[in-house]
Protein backbone atom coordinates (compact mmCIF):
# COMPACT_ATOMS: atom_id res chain seq x y z
CA UNK A 1 0.00 0.00 0.00
CA UNK A 2 0.95 3.47 -0.84
CA UNK A 3 1.80 5.78 2.76
CA UNK A 4 0.72 8.40 0.56
CA UNK A 5 -3.18 7.85 0.28
CA UNK A 6 -3.35 8.24 4.00
CA UNK A 7 -5.89 10.90 5.17
CA UNK A 8 -6.18 12.95 8.15
CA UNK A 9 -9.26 14.18 8.77
CA UNK A 10 -8.96 17.78 10.27
CA UNK A 11 -12.49 18.11 11.03
CA UNK A 12 -13.12 15.15 13.50
CA UNK A 13 -9.45 15.69 14.87
CA UNK A 14 -10.14 19.30 16.63
CA UNK A 15 -13.87 17.52 17.22
CA UNK A 16 -12.36 14.84 19.31
CA UNK A 17 -9.39 17.43 20.66
CA UNK A 18 -12.36 19.86 21.62
CA UNK A 19 -14.19 16.81 23.33
CA UNK A 20 -11.10 16.36 25.37
CA UNK A 21 -10.38 19.69 26.53
CA UNK A 22 -14.26 19.99 28.00
CA UNK A 23 -13.76 17.15 30.43
CA UNK A 24 -11.68 18.37 33.54
CA UNK A 25 -9.20 16.03 34.28
CA UNK A 26 -7.07 17.90 37.10
CA UNK A 27 -4.46 15.19 38.50
CA UNK A 28 -6.72 13.11 41.26
CA UNK A 29 -9.65 13.48 39.12
CA UNK A 30 -8.90 11.90 35.75
CA UNK A 31 -11.80 9.42 35.94
CA UNK A 32 -14.04 11.34 33.30
CA UNK A 33 -11.62 12.27 30.95
CA UNK A 34 -10.78 8.00 31.10
CA UNK A 35 -14.17 7.22 30.48
CA UNK A 36 -14.10 9.26 27.23
CA UNK A 37 -11.12 7.85 26.17
CA UNK A 38 -12.36 3.99 26.78
CA UNK A 39 -15.51 4.83 24.95
CA UNK A 40 -13.66 6.69 21.81
CA UNK A 41 -11.16 3.52 21.77
CA UNK A 42 -14.03 1.11 21.38
CA UNK A 43 -15.54 3.13 18.47
CA UNK A 44 -12.72 2.74 16.84
CA UNK A 45 -12.27 -0.88 17.40
CA UNK A 46 -9.71 -1.04 20.19
CA UNK A 47 -9.52 -3.65 22.41
CA UNK A 48 -10.06 -1.66 25.51
CA UNK A 49 -8.36 -2.30 28.98
CA UNK A 50 -9.69 -0.10 31.87
CA UNK A 51 -6.88 -0.07 34.62
CA UNK A 52 -8.09 1.50 38.11
CA UNK A 53 -5.82 3.38 40.12
CA UNK A 54 -7.72 4.21 42.70
CA UNK A 55 -11.07 5.91 43.11
CA UNK A 56 -11.30 8.56 40.91
CA UNK A 57 -9.04 7.91 38.72
CA UNK A 58 -8.03 5.24 35.70
CA UNK A 59 -5.95 4.51 33.01
CA UNK A 60 -7.26 3.12 29.73
CA UNK A 61 -5.26 1.02 27.34
CA UNK A 62 -6.46 0.51 24.05
CA UNK A 63 -4.73 -2.10 21.58
CA UNK A 64 -5.24 -2.61 17.72
CA UNK A 65 -3.95 -6.31 17.44
CA UNK A 66 -1.50 -6.60 14.48
CA UNK A 67 -1.07 -9.96 11.88
CA UNK A 68 1.89 -10.78 13.91
CA UNK A 69 5.33 -10.53 13.31
CA UNK A 70 6.11 -7.54 13.91
CA UNK A 71 7.19 -5.03 16.78
CA UNK A 72 4.72 -3.68 18.53
CA UNK A 73 4.21 0.43 19.53
CA UNK A 74 2.68 2.22 22.35
CA UNK A 75 1.41 5.58 21.74
CA UNK A 76 1.08 7.22 25.59
CA UNK A 77 -0.11 10.67 26.98
CA UNK A 78 -1.09 11.88 30.35
CA UNK A 79 -4.79 12.63 30.92
CA UNK A 80 -4.18 15.07 33.87
CA UNK A 81 -3.55 18.84 33.08
CA UNK A 82 -0.98 20.94 34.90
CA UNK A 83 -3.74 23.15 36.26
CA UNK A 84 -7.03 23.14 37.33
CA UNK A 85 -7.83 26.19 35.79
CA UNK A 86 -9.33 27.38 38.86
CA UNK A 87 -6.11 28.70 40.10
CA UNK A 88 -6.85 32.63 41.25
CA UNK A 89 -4.42 34.01 38.94
CA UNK A 90 -5.48 31.57 36.11
CA UNK A 91 -8.95 32.13 36.26
CA UNK A 92 -9.83 34.87 34.21
CA UNK A 93 -7.24 33.07 31.14
CA UNK A 94 -9.90 31.59 28.40
CA UNK A 95 -7.32 29.01 27.71
CA UNK A 96 -6.82 27.62 30.92
CA UNK A 97 -10.53 26.72 31.53
CA UNK A 98 -11.90 23.60 30.14
CA UNK A 99 -13.82 24.96 27.29
CA UNK A 100 -12.45 24.59 23.74
CA UNK A 101 -12.50 27.73 21.33
CA UNK A 102 -10.37 28.11 17.88
CA UNK A 103 -8.86 31.82 16.82
CA UNK A 104 -6.13 32.48 14.33
CA UNK A 105 -6.09 28.58 13.20
CA UNK A 106 -4.69 27.66 17.00
CA UNK A 107 -6.93 26.01 19.12
CA UNK A 108 -7.47 27.03 22.78
CA UNK A 109 -8.54 25.13 26.08
CA UNK A 110 -7.35 23.79 29.57
CA UNK A 111 -4.96 20.71 28.33
CA UNK A 112 -4.49 21.04 24.43
CA UNK A 113 -0.53 21.55 24.52
CA UNK A 114 -0.01 19.29 27.73
CA UNK A 115 -1.35 16.52 26.52
CA UNK A 116 -4.51 16.20 25.44
CA UNK A 117 -3.45 17.39 21.86
CA UNK A 118 -1.03 14.09 21.71
CA UNK A 119 -4.08 11.96 22.38
CA UNK A 120 -6.42 13.41 20.11
CA UNK A 121 -3.22 12.84 17.11
CA UNK A 122 -2.94 9.30 18.27
CA UNK A 123 -6.80 8.38 17.76
CA UNK A 124 -6.61 10.44 14.40
CA UNK A 125 -4.16 8.41 13.60
CA UNK A 126 -5.16 5.19 13.90
CA UNK A 127 -8.82 5.98 12.26
CA UNK A 128 -6.64 7.11 9.81
CA UNK A 129 -5.08 3.47 8.97
CA UNK A 130 -8.35 2.22 9.12
CA UNK A 131 -9.56 4.50 6.90
CA UNK A 132 -6.98 3.47 4.23
CA UNK A 133 -7.78 -0.26 5.61
CA UNK A 134 -4.00 -0.46 6.60
CA UNK A 135 -3.17 -3.99 8.29
CA UNK A 136 -0.21 -4.27 10.41
CA UNK A 137 2.27 -6.53 11.66
CA UNK A 138 2.77 -5.79 14.97
CA UNK A 139 0.16 -4.46 17.66
CA UNK A 140 -0.46 -0.63 18.22
CA UNK A 141 -1.44 0.83 21.40
CA UNK A 142 -2.82 4.33 22.54
CA UNK A 143 -2.28 4.28 26.62
CA UNK A 144 -3.85 7.19 28.58
CA UNK A 145 -2.51 7.50 31.76
CA UNK A 146 -2.97 9.21 35.16
CA UNK A 147 -1.33 11.10 37.31
CA UNK A 148 2.17 12.30 34.95
CA UNK A 149 2.51 16.12 35.98
CA UNK A 150 5.60 16.87 38.65
CA UNK A 151 4.40 16.90 41.86
CA UNK A 152 4.45 14.60 45.00
CA UNK A 153 2.78 14.48 48.25
CA UNK A 154 4.60 16.31 51.10
CA UNK A 155 3.52 17.55 54.22
CA UNK A 156 0.04 18.71 54.79
CA UNK A 157 -0.21 18.03 50.60
CA UNK A 158 -1.57 14.67 50.85
CA UNK A 159 -3.96 12.75 48.04
CA UNK A 160 -4.74 11.64 44.77
CA UNK A 161 -4.43 15.26 43.71
CA UNK A 162 -0.82 15.54 44.98
CA UNK A 163 0.11 11.62 43.31
CA UNK A 164 2.48 12.51 40.04
CA UNK A 165 5.81 11.83 38.88
CA UNK A 166 4.56 8.92 36.79
CA UNK A 167 1.81 7.34 39.20
CA UNK A 168 -0.21 6.04 35.95
CA UNK A 169 2.26 4.89 33.74
CA UNK A 170 4.07 2.65 36.91
CA UNK A 171 0.55 0.98 36.92
CA UNK A 172 0.35 0.55 33.10
CA UNK A 173 3.56 -1.07 33.06
CA UNK A 174 2.76 -3.36 35.87
CA UNK A 175 -0.34 -4.27 34.42
CA UNK A 176 0.40 -5.64 30.89
CA UNK A 177 0.93 -2.37 29.27
CA UNK A 178 4.46 -2.55 27.35
CA UNK A 179 5.46 -3.01 24.15
CA UNK A 180 8.73 -2.70 22.20
CA UNK A 181 8.60 0.90 21.79
CA UNK A 182 6.94 3.74 22.34
CA UNK A 183 6.07 7.30 21.18
CA UNK A 184 5.17 10.02 23.99
CA UNK A 185 3.54 12.88 22.11
CA UNK A 186 5.15 15.89 24.84
CA UNK A 187 4.92 19.08 23.27
CA UNK A 188 8.72 19.05 21.87
CA UNK A 189 8.12 21.32 18.78
CA UNK A 190 8.03 18.85 16.74
CA UNK A 191 12.12 17.88 17.66
CA UNK A 192 13.26 14.28 18.56
CA UNK A 193 14.30 14.35 22.00
CA UNK A 194 16.43 11.53 22.62
CA UNK A 195 17.01 12.05 26.35
CA UNK A 196 15.31 14.31 29.19
CA UNK A 197 16.98 15.13 32.75
CA UNK A 198 15.62 13.54 35.62
CA UNK A 199 14.44 15.33 39.19
CA UNK A 200 15.81 15.00 42.10
CA UNK A 201 13.56 17.31 45.25
CA UNK A 202 15.11 18.27 48.35
CA UNK A 203 14.04 19.85 51.69
CA UNK A 204 16.54 21.80 53.73
CA UNK A 205 14.97 22.84 57.06
CA UNK A 206 16.47 25.71 60.03
CA UNK A 207 14.86 25.16 63.62
CA UNK A 208 14.54 28.34 65.75
CA UNK A 209 12.74 29.21 69.14
CA UNK A 210 9.19 29.74 69.36
CA UNK A 211 8.93 33.34 71.18
CA UNK A 212 6.22 35.62 71.92
CA UNK A 213 6.62 39.34 69.88
CA UNK A 214 6.54 40.73 73.00
CA UNK A 215 9.61 39.10 74.52
CA UNK A 216 11.47 38.63 71.18
CA UNK A 217 13.89 41.78 71.94
CA UNK A 218 16.89 40.45 71.51
CA UNK A 219 16.69 37.26 70.46
CA UNK A 220 16.20 37.88 66.74
CA UNK A 221 18.99 35.33 65.86
CA UNK A 222 16.93 32.31 66.76
CA UNK A 223 14.24 33.42 64.44
CA UNK A 224 14.52 30.24 62.11
CA UNK A 225 13.29 32.42 58.70
CA UNK A 226 16.29 34.55 59.72
CA UNK A 227 18.20 31.64 60.16
CA UNK A 228 17.18 30.00 57.10
CA UNK A 229 17.99 33.37 54.74
CA UNK A 230 21.56 32.36 55.94
CA UNK A 231 21.48 29.09 54.67
CA UNK A 232 19.92 30.47 51.82
CA UNK A 233 23.00 32.37 51.24
CA UNK A 234 24.77 28.91 51.18
CA UNK A 235 22.81 26.75 48.76
CA UNK A 236 23.08 30.06 46.32
CA UNK A 237 27.04 29.52 46.96
CA UNK A 238 26.29 25.69 46.24
CA UNK A 239 24.19 25.52 42.83
CA UNK A 240 26.73 26.73 40.22
CA UNK A 241 28.82 23.94 41.78
CA UNK A 242 25.97 21.39 40.46
CA UNK A 243 24.89 23.18 37.44
CA UNK A 244 28.79 23.92 36.27
CA UNK A 245 30.10 19.95 36.76
CA UNK A 246 30.68 18.60 33.95
CA UNK A 247 29.22 15.14 35.36
CA UNK A 248 25.95 16.68 35.36
CA UNK A 249 25.89 17.53 31.70
CA UNK A 250 23.75 15.20 29.64
CA UNK A 251 24.96 16.34 25.20
CA UNK A 252 25.40 19.79 25.89
CA UNK A 253 22.76 20.65 28.22
CA UNK A 254 23.77 21.39 31.72
CA UNK A 255 21.99 20.54 35.35
CA UNK A 256 19.47 23.07 36.99
CA UNK A 257 18.70 23.66 40.08
CA UNK A 258 15.47 25.70 41.09
CA UNK A 259 14.63 27.33 44.51
CA UNK A 260 10.98 26.29 44.50
CA UNK A 261 9.23 27.08 47.88
CA UNK A 262 9.84 28.33 51.04
CA UNK A 263 7.53 27.84 54.26
CA UNK A 264 7.90 29.31 57.71
CA UNK A 265 5.97 30.21 60.28
CA UNK A 266 2.05 31.23 60.61
CA UNK A 267 0.36 34.10 58.81
CA UNK A 268 -2.33 33.95 61.07
CA UNK A 269 -0.12 34.41 63.97
CA UNK A 270 2.85 36.15 63.45
CA UNK A 271 2.76 37.45 66.88
CA UNK A 272 5.57 34.49 67.32
CA UNK A 273 8.83 33.80 66.11
CA UNK A 274 8.94 31.00 63.43
CA UNK A 275 9.91 27.51 65.10
CA UNK A 276 10.77 25.82 61.72
CA UNK A 277 11.10 26.89 58.30
CA UNK A 278 11.45 24.83 55.31
CA UNK A 279 13.38 25.47 51.98
CA UNK A 280 12.16 23.00 49.01
CA UNK A 281 15.08 22.83 45.97
CA UNK A 282 14.38 20.95 42.73
CA UNK A 283 17.63 19.82 41.54
CA UNK A 284 17.81 18.09 37.60
CA UNK A 285 20.12 15.01 37.33
CA UNK A 286 21.11 13.51 34.10
CA UNK A 287 19.75 9.96 32.89
CA UNK A 288 23.66 9.14 32.92
CA UNK A 289 23.92 9.46 36.56
CA UNK A 290 22.41 7.32 39.23
CA UNK A 291 19.80 8.76 41.32
CA UNK A 292 21.67 6.89 44.14
CA UNK A 293 24.64 8.68 43.46
CA UNK A 294 22.75 12.11 42.85
CA UNK A 295 21.08 11.89 46.48
CA UNK A 296 24.25 11.07 48.32
CA UNK A 297 25.85 13.98 46.49
CA UNK A 298 23.00 16.80 47.83
CA UNK A 299 22.91 14.89 51.06
CA UNK A 300 26.43 15.98 51.08
CA UNK A 301 25.16 19.97 50.92
CA UNK A 302 23.13 19.03 54.12
CA UNK A 303 26.39 17.69 56.23
CA UNK A 304 28.09 20.93 54.93
CA UNK A 305 25.68 23.34 56.19
CA UNK A 306 24.73 21.58 59.37
CA UNK A 307 29.12 21.84 59.56
CA UNK A 308 28.80 25.19 58.82
CA UNK A 309 25.21 26.44 61.47
CA UNK A 310 25.83 23.40 63.95
CA UNK A 311 23.62 25.94 66.47
CA UNK A 312 20.11 26.16 63.49
CA UNK A 313 19.30 22.25 63.60
CA UNK A 314 19.35 21.76 60.05
CA UNK A 315 17.90 19.11 58.55
CA UNK A 316 17.87 17.48 55.01
CA UNK A 317 15.26 15.18 53.16
CA UNK A 318 14.83 13.72 49.66
CA UNK A 319 11.82 12.96 49.01
CA UNK A 320 11.55 12.77 44.96
CA UNK A 321 13.76 10.72 43.02
CA UNK A 322 12.19 10.65 39.70
CA UNK A 323 14.85 9.26 36.51
CA UNK A 324 15.82 10.82 33.20
CA UNK A 325 15.47 8.69 30.44
CA UNK A 326 17.87 8.30 27.42
CA UNK A 327 17.02 6.88 23.52
CA UNK A 328 19.89 5.84 21.15
CA UNK A 329 20.03 7.72 18.20
CA UNK A 330 20.47 4.61 16.33
CA UNK A 331 17.41 3.43 17.64
CA UNK A 332 15.07 1.93 14.95
CA UNK A 333 12.31 4.20 16.57
CA UNK A 334 13.97 7.26 15.91
CA UNK A 335 14.80 6.26 12.25
CA UNK A 336 11.02 5.82 11.80
CA UNK A 337 10.26 8.78 13.29
CA UNK A 338 12.79 10.96 11.05
CA UNK A 339 11.84 9.41 8.37
CA UNK A 340 8.10 9.74 8.57
CA UNK A 341 8.53 13.49 9.75
CA UNK A 342 10.79 13.87 6.79
CA UNK A 343 7.86 12.48 4.70
CA UNK A 344 5.43 14.78 6.04
CA UNK A 345 7.60 18.42 6.79
CA UNK A 346 9.57 17.90 3.77
CA UNK A 347 12.87 17.79 6.48
CA UNK A 348 14.83 16.13 8.60
CA UNK A 349 13.26 16.95 12.68
CA UNK A 350 16.09 18.24 14.98
CA UNK A 351 17.15 16.73 17.72
CA UNK A 352 17.00 18.18 21.69
CA UNK A 353 17.27 17.57 24.98
CA UNK A 354 15.17 18.58 27.84
CA UNK A 355 14.93 18.89 31.55
CA UNK A 356 11.44 18.33 31.66
CA UNK A 357 10.29 15.13 33.16
CA UNK A 358 8.27 12.58 31.25
CA UNK A 359 6.64 8.84 31.53
CA UNK A 360 9.59 7.59 29.41
CA UNK A 361 11.54 7.72 33.18
CA UNK A 362 9.44 4.54 34.08
CA UNK A 363 8.91 2.90 30.53
CA UNK A 364 12.84 2.78 29.36
CA UNK A 365 13.24 1.16 33.02
CA UNK A 366 10.58 -1.39 32.20
CA UNK A 367 12.17 -1.89 28.42
CA UNK A 368 10.25 0.17 26.79
CA UNK A 369 12.60 2.24 24.08
CA UNK A 370 10.75 5.68 24.19
CA UNK A 371 11.08 9.11 22.58
CA UNK A 372 9.53 11.80 23.43
CA UNK A 373 7.88 13.49 19.97
CA UNK A 374 5.12 16.24 19.83
CA UNK A 375 3.66 19.24 18.51
CA UNK A 376 4.08 22.63 20.11
CA UNK A 377 3.81 26.39 19.92
CA UNK A 378 6.54 27.23 22.08
CA UNK A 379 5.97 29.05 25.63
CA UNK A 380 2.18 29.14 26.58
CA UNK A 381 0.45 32.20 25.95
CA UNK A 382 -0.23 33.48 29.15
CA UNK A 383 -2.91 36.26 28.26
CA UNK A 384 -4.94 33.12 26.55
CA UNK A 385 -3.57 30.28 27.88
CA UNK A 386 -2.39 27.14 26.54
CA UNK A 387 -2.98 26.54 22.94
CA UNK A 388 -1.71 24.24 19.44
CA UNK A 389 -1.58 25.49 16.07
CA UNK A 390 -4.32 23.26 14.60
CA UNK A 391 -2.14 22.60 11.10
CA UNK A 392 0.85 21.13 13.59
CA UNK A 393 -2.12 18.80 15.31
CA UNK A 394 -2.79 17.37 11.67
CA UNK A 395 0.75 16.80 10.48
CA UNK A 396 1.66 15.20 14.24
CA UNK A 397 -1.20 13.08 13.52
CA UNK A 398 -0.13 12.00 9.99
CA UNK A 399 3.64 10.88 11.06
CA UNK A 400 2.07 9.02 13.89
CA UNK A 401 0.60 6.83 11.65
CA UNK A 402 3.23 6.63 9.39
CA UNK A 403 6.16 5.90 12.01
CA UNK A 404 3.47 3.09 13.00
CA UNK A 405 3.51 1.57 10.09
CA UNK A 406 7.24 1.59 9.93
CA UNK A 407 7.93 0.34 13.31
CA UNK A 408 5.24 -2.38 13.19
CA UNK A 409 5.08 -3.50 9.31
CA UNK A 410 2.41 -3.73 7.04
CA UNK A 411 1.09 -6.78 5.89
Amino acid sequence: MNVTTLRIDQDRLVEWASRAIGVPSFTGSEQAMAELTAQTFADIGLQVQWQQLEEGRANVLGVRPGAGGGPSLMFNGHMDTSYSGREAWLAHVPGFQPSAFVEDDRLYGLGISNMKGALACYVEALRALADADVRLRGDVMIAAVSGEIEKAQWGDAQGAEFRGYAAGTRHLVTHGGVADMCILGEPTESKVVLGHFGSLWLRLSTQGHFIHTAFSEGKRDRNSILRMREVLEAVLEWIPTWEDDPENAYRGAKAIVNIGAIEGGFGWRVSRTPHRTDLFLDVRVPPTKEMAHAREQVLDLVRALQSRFPDYGVEGEVYVTAPGAEIDEEHPLVGALDAAHAEVFGAAPERDVTRWFSDASVLTRYGVATVNYGTSSGLLDTVKGENLEIEGLVKTAEVYARAAMKVCGVT
